[in-house]
């Protein structure tokens, strides 16, 4: 038994068997986009840690900024002390991610986190209970969080749940398009959704709707932009919020730095993580000045957020991604994977069912006799499986775990990234050849 095996053994014996375990892949060290496991063994990271490590693992100047300022100070509160990286952070992000004419910005832990505040600052800058989101959206593991994702593997048995949740089916057009132009199946689902104000919930009591630009765990699933664009409309009917949730979308990943910016919508407030922090933990709540503050003193924020050694990664991760121009190159990464796909769907249209995506968020999903609603989980599966044994990390994705999901870093090299494919390619033949 190697040392890989002895850790994973170690971790079932002592951690509870309900923390997700997606591969049996360990790591001792991690530089660029590859990860050495326990027994020396380097593997490809088509993953990022889940989209985290959009700079790639380890790099030196991140590093030697968490040192500098592990030197100074390592916490203080921002309730307690105001310190120049908190203030730099949220300046920065304001400076990037606009939210019409004056943005504000609070600092988090997590993603869940941003979204349970995004919440709280929603109903009481509107003095409303209820919240709209949307089927496949996963948004976390808190309670408020949790409630509003849909994926029930990730919630079922910890209700009950937190009140005036309202959900409706995400705008799938390649699932639920019934063979409807884009244009068609958009006006119906924006009427979906005014249906919902009369039958549903009142417009007067709805705070916000949550939703993510390009889904993550439902699958990669961007929405329409003409449906985000009359959602907006929508919203500002009804004086209703828009969040937009682009904790896994954000930092560069969609080829800018939000993906709001590629559908040229405004969102109230957004939510972010993940990327942000170079590798440590830290998120963000961004909105409009006005909304931010109608929020009551005292009724946001936490004992960590906003740590200045994360904000410190976060600044010196940000500077990096602005330096390596990683929004133009996950354009470029995304349309490479795409091409890649795009071949595959060509040669087996009966198994390669949608590839989709934005920037280098890239899926596909694989289904069984050309049947969208036969979705092609097995396979999947062992796809999934051939490219762990051969040293490539890649992950599963959608409600019925039949996407295949890339999250490379982006600083990812051309070789890299076309070795990976190779593998994942080789690998999908070989599955669909066993059937």
């Amino acid at each position: 038994m190697g040392k890989g095996d002895d850790l994973i053994a170690r971790r079932a014996a002592i951690t509870p068997r309900g923390i997700p375990m997606v591969t049996s892949a360990t790591v001792a060290s991690a530089h660029g986009a590859t990860l050495v496991d326990l027994d020396g063994r380097e593997l490809l990271d088509f993953a990022s840690g889940i989209g985290v490590m959009n700079v790639g693992h380890c790099q030196p100047s991140v590093i030697e900024a968490i040192r500098e300022q592990a030197t100074k100070c390592l916490h203080v509160g921002i309730h307690v002390a105001t310190y120049e990286p908190y203030i730099a952070l949220c300046e920065k992000l304001a400076e990037l991610l606009p939210h019409g004419d004056q943005t504000k910005v609070m600092l988090v832990n997590s993603g869940a986190e941003a979204v349970e505040n995004a919440v709280k600052i929603a109903r009481q800058a509107t003095n409303r209970p209820a919240v709209i989101c949307y089927t496949e959206g996963f948004h976390g593991r808190t309670l408020m969080a949790m409630s509003l994702t849909s994926k029930y593997g990730y919630k079922i048995g910890c209700g009950p749940y937190a009140p005036e949740v309202y959900r409706l089916p995400f705008p799938n057009h390649y699932r639920y398009g019934d063979g409807m132009s884009e244009a068609a199946f958009v006006e119906r689902e924006l009427g979906r959704f005014s249906d919902s104000l009369v039958n549903s919930v009142a417009a007067e009591q709805v705070a916000a709707v949550l939703l993510e630009p390009v889904q993550g765990e439902g699958g990669f699933i961007p929405v329409p932009p003409a449906y985000l664009r009359g959602l907006r409309k929508l919203c500002d009917e009804h004086g209703i919020l828009m969040i937009l949730d682009e904790v896994q979308s954000g930092f560069c990943r969609t080829g800018e730095w939000g993906a709001f910016q590629r559908y040229d919508v405004v969102p109230d407030i957004s939510t972010w993580a993940k990327a942000m922090g170079g590798g440590l933990p830290i998120g963000a709540v961004v909105g409009k000045a006005d909304v931010m503050d109608g929020a009551r003193p005292g009724t946001i924020g936490g004992t960590y957020g906003g740590n200045p050694v994360a904000c410190a990664a976060s600044l010196e991760t940000i500077r990096l991604m602005e330096e390596l121009q990683l929004g133009p190159r996950a354009t470029v990464i995304g349309q490479r994977i795409t091409d890649r796909l795009l071949a595959l769907q060509k040669r087996f249209p009966s198994w390669v069912g949608d590839v989709r995506g934005l920037g280098a968020m890239v899926g596909v999903e694989l289904i069984e006799s050309g049947d969208l609603h036969k979705p092609a989980t097995e396979l999947t599966a062992d796809i999934l499986q051939g490219c762990a044994s051969r040293g490539l990390v890649i992950l599963g994705a959608g409600i019925y775990g039949n996407v295949i999901r890339f999250l490379t870093p982006l600083v990812i090299t051309d070789e890299q990234l076309d070795h990976g494919l190779d593998i994942l390619t080789e690998e999908f033949v070989k599955a669909v050849e066993r059937r």
